[in-house]
């Protein structure tokens, strides 16, 4: 029960952190390469000096490849996720990219031989269900190419929620300062780094250096208590959260079926939560 409840206030918190990122990128006003490659560089400055230590050396050491395919993974859901909220609406972002979890069980069932249990396969439909109210009506043809960006980062989430899970003793803090710089490389030919505003700067250093290196390193320490499905079902809460952000801040009024389905979601996410501790709780004699 103690793991459990460690994972889920990790990835819990982890979540609420991230959810202000695509008001993030709406508020940078930049390119999506140039977002990516500042806040890629930001996330390696912020961390990498941290992931020095003898133990994070070990860890690339020793295990290179698993490494090496996190800090990948990792550079493609923040490659894929920026250039998919520059291509479409965040709506339709969080939406599809609320199929992360059902990546996650799938590749978690097949590849890791893990059980995934009954009430995260229903909790995951439940949930869906409430994405899918909250944005009906907002998905559109003309953004079939942000759509496929957002399936593409979906797939790598739960892949590398997997992959992690798989791997529990591969230091984090090394693996996410790996994955920004490799955003950044990947970025920097299409980029345009020193055209921008200068709010354009403030909103991707908060990205880069605060919001995208603390939130990700909580979701991914999350995946040493909690099963890869379980860390990534969380990623729901963050398309209402996301939502609830724009209204407050950018005075966008959600409809009706924002609060209906939101509604739906906080309430799924949180008998979920309950019952798998519950059933980590061993019984009394």
């Amino acid at each position: 029960m103690k793991d459990s409840a460690r994972g889920l206030l990790l990835v819990t918190t982890g979540i609420v952190v991230l959810s202000f990122d695509g008001l993030l990128v709406r508020l940078a006003q930049a390119d999506g390469w140039s977002i990516v490659f500042w806040r890629g560089l930001f996330m390696f400055l912020a961390l990498g000096i941290f992931s020095l230590s003898a133990k994070s050396r070990a860890s690339l050491r020793t295990q290179p490849l698993p490494c090496g395919c996190s800090a990948l993974l990792l550079a493609l859901i923040s490659i894929f996720f920026v250039l998919a909220v520059i291509h479409t609406r965040v709506a339709n972002v969080v939406v599809i990219l609320s199929t992360a979890p059902l990546f996650a069980a799938l590749l978690t069932r097949f590849f890791l031989r893990e059980q995934v249990a009954l009430r995260t396969w229903l909790a995951i439909g439940v949930a869906t269900l409430g994405i899918f109210i909250v944005f009906a009506g907002s998905l559109s043809r003309s953004d079939m190419v942000g759509n496929l960006y957002a399936l593409l980062s979906a797939a790598a989430l739960g892949a590398n929620l997997t992959l992690l899970r798989r791997h529990p003793a591969i230091a984090r803090m090394p693996l996410i300062a790996l994955g920004g710089l490799m955003a950044a490389l990947i970025s920097l030919p299409n980029a345009q780094p020193f055209g921008l505003a200068s709010s354009s700067y403030l909103a991707l250093a908060l990205m880069g250096l605060v919001q995208m290196p603390v939130a990700t390193l909580l979701i991914n320490n999350a995946t040493r208590y909690l099963p890869s499905a379980e860390v990534a079902l969380f990623y729901l809460l963050e398309s209402v959260l996301g939502s609830l952000w724009v209204w407050c801040l950018l005075d966008e009024v959600p409809a009706s079926a924002t609060l209906y389905g939101g509604a739906l979601v906080l309430i799924t996410l949180a008998a979920h939560a309950g019952m798998s501790l519950r059933a980590r709780t061993p019984l009394l004699a």
